[in-house]
């Protein structure tokens, strides 16, 4: 499947997982959410819920709440241990990352007008790792751009089964989802979009 340079260090694979794949992938991440419920986190310091839900799979597990950003080995309102990486985002990071195994995989679910705001991935201590992501769900619009805020951005669309990873140069680009687009499919049960973000943490 060809990769599409988006910009030097972001590569684009379109439909990375089949629909059959993306099916299994999906039965196999709700199977674990029964372990690690998806929450809201809260902003730093204002307490303002984001409008996102999160949980975490892996080791490690990215977290945010009135304390500030960082990653812990449980998930924060049950205190149990995060589930293990699905084999299959194992296989997908040793086919194209090119760097030690993961240690976290964020899952991100989208409803509404939920957003994310253009951001660095930068609370990981191995910067040196790409940070990979796999869309499954409705379509979403996603935003890239430089290592500075101000730096200009790119907008693409990603559909279900979709793969970006970003590293090297773009390792901390600034990035976010301005919106997603309800009802493009029926993947998942009451709709929406399910984001898996694979990332390296420690050094």
């Amino acid at each position: 499947m060809n990769a599409i340079v988006l910009a030097p260090g972001v590569t684009l694979w379109r439909e990375k997982f089949s629909r059959a794949e993306q099916k299994t992938l999906l039965d196999d991440v709700l199977a674990r959410i029964e372990d690690a419920p998806f929450y809201r986190p809260v902003m730093p310091g204002s307490g303002n819920p984001f409008s996102v839900e999160e949980s975490n799979f892996g080791a490690l597990g990215w977290v945010s709440d009135k304390n500030g950003y960082r990653y812990q080995a449980t998930h924060p309102v049950t205190a149990a241990p995060w589930p293990a990486i699905p084999d299959a985002l194992m296989d997908l990071w040793r086919e194209i990352a090119a760097a030690p195994d993961p240690e976290c995989c964020l899952v991100n679910l989208y409803r509404g007008s939920a957003r994310m705001g253009l951001h660095q991935d930068k609370d990981e201590k191995d910067l040196s790792a790409p940070v990979v992501s796999v869309s499954l769900g409705d379509d979403a619009l996603f935003r890239i751009g430089g290592t500075a805020r101000k730096d200009p951005t790119r907008s693409v669309k990603l559909s279900s089964g979709d793969v970006v990873m970003f590293g090297g140069p773009a390792r901390l680009a600034y990035h976010g989802i301005d919106r997603i687009y309800p009802g493009g499919s029926s993947l998942i049960p009451g709709g929406g979009r399910i984001n898996l973000t694979l990332r390296r943490v420690s050094a």
